[in-house]
């Protein structure tokens, strides 16, 4: 690809992570970014995720503000809160609306939108992307079973690159994962609860844990390529 190919990552956050723990990797977001820097002229690079703001501390908020800082530009809103026919508590936060009004307002400044979801409620926003002269390339996977990609969107896209071949580029190391594992075990104090990066107080010292569950680094005054 051309390096004045002026390009754009939309990511549907809770989409990518359903992705990427049914195929059993983390992803590495310095990576992610770094990759698709060197393929396309990437002039931003856009992270969608629902929150739940009553809860006192909520496991993803260290990566929401470590992509913030981080070359991404997160958009969030509040989840709602219901309670299904069976009584029981769900919690619903989509984010599509948002996805695509940014999508469709920055389609005059790009050639390419890569598409981090396999939600079939995109379809509409690809085809109305390409009428406007942008191509689009939809991230997901067909690797699992059922397939985590909505075949409709798949056959809109202009190219379907399936996260499996992502993960040699854009996953961490799982010999990393189990040190870090380790390490985040044997803190002062742990009880083996942090499993899914939740702490009891926001920290201001680096977490193992934070490292294992998102693969980012938390007290990095210079980053790698930085």
């Amino acid at each position: 690809m051309s390096a004045q190919q002026r390009s754009a990552l939309f990511i549907d956050g809770a989409n990518l992570y359903a992705a990427t723990k049914a195929l059993g990797f983390d992803i590495d977001y310095r990576r992610l970014l770094k990759e698709f820097q060197a393929r396309d002229n990437l002039i931003r690079a856009f992270y969608y995720t629902a929150m739940v703001e009553d809860q006192e501390y909520s496991s993803i908020r260290p990566l929401i503000d470590w992509l913030d800082y981080n070359g991404y530009r997160v958009v969030t809103k509040p989840a709602k809160e219901f309670v299904d026919s069976a009584g029981r508590r769900k919690i619903k936060g989509n984010m599509d609306i948002e996805l695509a009004i940014d999508a469709l307002e920055l389609a005059p400044r790009i050639d390419h939108m890569v598409l981090f979801s396999g939600d079939g409620d995109f379809r509409s926003l690809v085809e109305a992307m390409q009428r406007k002269g942008v191509r689009v390339t939809v991230v997901s996977t067909i690797q699992t079973q059922p397939a985590m990609v909505a075949d409709d969107l798949r056959r809109q896209a202009d190219e379907f690159l399936d996260l499996v071949h992502l993960i040699p580029r854009v996953g961490r190391d799982p010999g990393e994962r189990s040190v870090r594992s380790a390490l985040d075990r044997s803190a002062p104090g742990d009880t083996g609860t942090r499993s899914r990066g939740e702490t009891p107080e926001r920290s201001a010292r680096p977490s193992p844990a934070l490292e294992t569950r998102y693969g980012i680094r938390q007290g990095e005054e210079n980053p790698e390529g930085s």
